[in-house]
Parts: C-alpha cells; sequence; structure tokens
C-alpha cells in the first residue's frame, strides 16, 4: 500500500513526532486523505472516540493533524498495563476477555485475534485512504520478541511499505543504536530506507561528520538531522518522555494546530527527503 513506516531505535525517540509531522503536512500541503496507524500502542492513557471506545492518544492526535476524527481502526490493540507481568487488551476499542500475561499475548492473541484484527483495519485504510503514516514501538531490534510481534517490521511487511528508522540525538548513543539495530534486522534491513536523527541541539556543521559516517558504514542515507523542538507540545503517552507527567503551568509551548503546523514546517526544512518515500 501507499505510505511508510517510521521506526524508532529507542521508545521515546520521536516516532509519534514525526507521524503526527507528516501526517499534517500530506493533509495539509498535498491535499492528501492521510490515515496514521500503529497496530499495538502501550500505555494507561487513552483517547475516547465519538462513537465511546478507546484508542491510543498518540493515534488520536496524529488523525487531527491529518484533520481527522479519531477512529478506532487507526489503532485496533491497546494494552493498559495492570502490573509489570499483566496488561489489559483493549482490542478495536473494547476490553478483550483474556488479560496479556503468561506468554497468552505472544503465543496466542498476536498469532489470532490480533493479528487478524491489525489486517482488517490496513485493509480498511488501504480501500478509503490516499496513503498510510505508520508508527513502530520501541525499536524493531529486540530479537527476543520478533517470532511474535505484531508492531515493527510484520506490519512493515503486512503493508509492504518503507521503513525510516529515526534515532534520539539528545539522548546520547544514536550512531551506535542506528547501526547497532540495522545490524539486527536480518533480511529486514532491506526494508530500511532512511535514517532520521532527532532533537539535535546545538551547531549542526559539527554533525556532519556523523552524518556522512553513518551513511558511508551503513548504506543507508541520512534524510534529516531534526532540531529539538523545545517550544511544541505533543501530549505524552509514554512514561520514557520528557513531557510525561511534566508541569507545565506558566510554560509557553505550541499546542495543538499550531504544534502539528510547527512540526510540520520543522520536517520539512530539515527532513524533506521524508516526503519523497511516499509513492
Amino acid at each position: 500500500m501507499k505510505g511508510l513506516m517510521i521506526q524508532g531505535t529507542s521508545s521515546d525517540s520521536g516516532k509519534s513526532f514525526l507521524v503526527t509531522g507528516l501526517c499534517r503536512i500530506f493533509s495539509r500541503d498535498f491535499n492528501m486523505k492521510i490515515c496514521p496507524f500503529k497496530s499495538q500502542n502501550m500505555s494507561n492513557i487513552s483517547y475516547t472516540t465519538h462513537d465511546g471506545l478507546e484508542m491510543s492518544l498518540a493515534q488520536a492526535l496524529q488523525a487531527k493533524a491529518a484533520g481527522l476524527e479519531p477512529e478506532i481502526f487507526m489503532n485496533p490493540i491497546l494494552l493498559k498495563p495492570r502490573n509489570e507481568k499483566s496488561s489489559e487488551i483493549i482490542l478495536n476499542g473494547k476490553i478483550f476477555e483474556h488479560p496479556a500475561e503468561k506468554n497468552f499475548y505472544f503465543e496466542k492473541f498476536t498469532q489470532n485475534e490480533g493479528i487478524n484484527a491489525v489486517r482488517e483495519a490496513l485493509n480498511f485504510i488501504g480501500k478509503n485512504f490516499d496513503a498510510v503514516i505508520i508508527e513502530g514501538a520501541g525499536s524493531p531490534a529486540e530479537i527476543n520478541l520478533n517470532a511474535h510481534e505484531i508492531v515493527n517490521m510484520r506490519i512493515a511487511r503486512e503493508a509492504d511499505v518503507p521503513v525510516v528508522l529515526a534515532a534520539d540525538v539528545d539522548r546520547g548513543g544514536a550512531l551506535a543504536s542506528v547501526v547497532g539495530t540495522l545490524e539486527l534486522l536480518g533480511r529486514d534491513r532491506e526494508r530500511v530506507k532512511g535514517i532520521i536523527f532527532n532533537k539535535f541541539r546545538g551547531d549542526i556543521n559539527l554533525f556532519r561528520p556523523a552524518v556522512e559516517w553513518t551513511e558511508k558504514y551503513t548504506g543507508v542515507k541520512v534524510l534529516g538531522v531534526v532540531p529539538f523542538a523545545k517550544n511544541i507540545l505533543l501530549e505524552a503517552e509514554d512514561s520514557l518522555s520528557e513531557n510525561f507527567n511534566k508541569n507545565l503551568k506558566g510554560e509557553n509551548f505550541l499546542q495543538g494546530d499550531e504544534a502539528f503546523n510547527a512540526i510540520a514546517d520543522l520536517i520539512k526544512e530539515y527532513a524533506p527527503g521524508l516526503l519523497r518515500l511516499v509513492e
């Protein structure tokens, strides 16, 4: 199908940020009917749709950035952690009868009800939208989960879309995380068509040698180095995010449509190569 997928080298690498901006760009500037999608998300913070169903907050924001009403097919599976070993499964907006625990989720759910719901959602999107912008979860290099995952490379294969790998420069170790992730992808490495270094602070000229080295070493094009957006706020759902539970009183952040437009403009300026991947 037409579209692309943003995967990350870690949690909070800026995947949601990039997908949100791309949804606004294709909707605002190209007049496309663009659909955000994340097959499986994990958060206790959710969004209630117009028809009373529960979905991920991130995909709800991305839908609004695309000028759409948030709908369940944009996020068919939401996991709400109960404790360190068990999560409540929200399937197509409703509580599933069995919690995700004791390997049930990976050994049974993802291979049956889970992947079926994902395929139905992708099929609907393919028939009703011009393109899809898909968000992965965590890292695709978690080889202990690869046989059963339904949120990273398996979804890229199901949708048959190119993948862009996002790395968080602000946290450090971005070069190692990019190289290590690519090394662990196996045959799926061929699907990665670009790299984005996200949350960059400082003089970009000092980082250019890192970009050149990355391209030469990996053979994958660096599509952009996106600056740290300190004045833009997207409501956080990830406990690893710097905005999670942040006290925003008195802060001068861009939010809503202003934030969506600002993110879109950043991507257009610093990572225009992303746009060319949606063919």
